[in-house]
């Protein structure tokens, strides 16, 4: 098995998908890592740290496209990666298709064997590849949004945490998953009010133990979500479907009622957005964009900003299923691995999870009837 480590070309994307540490457990397992050359280098990685590690460097990403049995990204293929796809590879990395039909049609035209970090799916429905970056955007989404709160970024000119007698900002939190639960442990850790809406009611009880009622939980539906929203001073969009479109819970009307100069923070605009108004991604060039009056950031890739702590991380919780497939080829290794077989989005020009086909309008063929 080749790997293929190619330099991610997303604008203002740093991360990268192995670090050298990474590297050297593939070559020291007899597999072979061709890394195009700089791609290490927004993470602090230089070339020679991947030869170190026994990685061979090429120049161009279609040297590594063309010689790796197995692709291995942090982002999904933008337009003119399609040309490198060929039948049978292995493309492992973020892919969020619910976002990009064309890049499914596109998978399933070439008939790559497509693998979503954001899909494998643990038994008790925890999603481990996705775990790190949501607690990475989290963490940033309360950053970035105390910094869009001041003034001269067009906020309202409110600090989160207030002073003694002025009161704190009110932080709003939809979702209360992982996403959900480190925005809040920022949002805390910085002193504002913080309320988190979530349908799950052992998820509320939960957040109540573990925050130990620093914070405030409601039941999420649109009577409590719009009363929310209008008391809000930062809003963060912290919902996700598994392969699914984000479902769109606050709507445009909603927004109408914010304060003039809050901020949304939608983390989940790299499938669709959670909120009507966030109807375009942004990138760390141009975070933000201003609708009636309020300020929405909406960078699809929030943990590129920084990529050094977001590589690690990655690569942290990667490594085993790279080695895994480089060992016993894609079949085995999914047949005998129920998480990964749920990742797998494309296989055989078919899309082979059904929360994907119906986001993109293409046919759901099970994996097991490919085989």
């Amino acid at each position: 098995m080749i790997v293929g480590l190619p330099k991610e070309i997303k604008k203002q994307e740093y991360r990268v998908a192995l670090t050298p540490a990474g590297c050297s457990m593939i070559v020291q397992q007899g597999y072979k890592v061709v890394v195009q050359q700089g791609a290490g280098e927004g993470s602090g990685f230089t070339d020679e740290d991947y030869g170190a590690a026994g990685a061979t460097i090429v120049i161009e990403a279609s040297e590594v496209w063309a010689a790796a049995d197995m692709i291995v990204k942090v982002k999904e293929p933008l337009q003119e990666e399609f040309e490198y796809f060929r039948e049978g590879q292995i493309l492992f990395t973020y892919l969020h298709l619910a976002a990009v039909p064309e890049l499914a049609k596109a998978l399933t035209d070439k008939r790559v064997t497509a693998i979503a970090y954001e899909t494998i799916q643990a038994p008790n429905g925890s999603l481990p590849l996705l775990t790190p970056m949501s607690e990475v955007a989290g963490r940033m989404s309360v950053q970035e949004g105390a910094k869009y709160l001041e003034a001269f970024q067009g906020g309202r000119g409110v600090l989160l945490g207030g002073v003694p007698g002025v009161p704190p900002a009110e932080v709003i939190i939809i979702g209360g998953g992982i996403v959900g639960t480190n925005a809040a442990k920022m949002a805390l850790g910085l002193g504002a009010d913080v309320v988190v809406l979530e349908k799950n009611g052992d998820r509320m009880r939960y957040l109540d133990d573990v925050f130990q009622g620093r914070l405030r939980t409601l039941m999420s539906n649109p009577h409590n979500i719009a009363n929310a929203v209008r008391k809000a001073d930062l809003l963060i969009g912290a919902v996700l479907v598994p392969g699914a479109r984000a479902p769109r819970l606050v709507t445009e009307e909603m927004v109408k009622t914010m304060k003039k100069g809050a901020v949304i923070v939608d983390v989940a605009v790299d499938q669709g957005g959670s909120i009507e108004t966030v109807d375009r991604a942004t990138t760390h060039e141009n975070p933000i964009y201003e609708k009636y009056g309020v300020i929405h950031y909406a960078v699809a890739n929030m943990p590129g900003a920084v990529p050094r702590t977001s590589t690690l991380a990655l690569t942290n919780v990667t490594i085993d299923y790279i080695l895994q497939l480089a060992a016993k080829g894609f079949q085995d290794t999914v047949k005998s691995n129920s998480m990964l077989a749920l990742g797998v989005n494309t296989y055989r020009g078919a899309i082979t999870h059904p929360q994907v086909a119906e986001a993109v309008g293409l046919p759901y063929t099970p994996l097991e009837g490919l085989w």
